[in-house]
């Protein structure tokens, strides 16, 4: 049985889950995913969508997917740079 100074309410637990006004901070190994996803996922959605464009013009589809790979090579590499504090250093 939990005594009352220790229980919290589930209100409080959710509280404390998700804060929207807490810094972004890098998890155990150094990386920081969450900042990395949220800054190379505009990017990666608008080179998604130029590809559903292209397709949605009737260009030959080789053309449309042809633009696919470098979308997708950069915004790997965003997110590993992003993820990393590649840059952190160096400013």
């Amino acid at each position: 049985m939990a005594s009352s100074t220790s229980a919290e309410s589930p209100s409080d637990v959710a509280d404390e889950e998700f804060d929207p006004n807490a810094p972004l901070e890098s998890d155990s190994s150094g990386r920081n995913r969450k900042r990395a996803a949220l800054a190379v996922a505009p990017f990666l959605a608008v080179g998604l969508a130029d590809v559903v464009l292209l397709l949605g013009w009737g260009i030959e589809p080789l053309w449309a997917f042809a633009i696919l790979p470098p979308i997708l090579f950069c915004s790997v590499l965003a997110y590993i740079v992003f993820s990393t504090d590649f840059f952190e250093d160096r400013t």
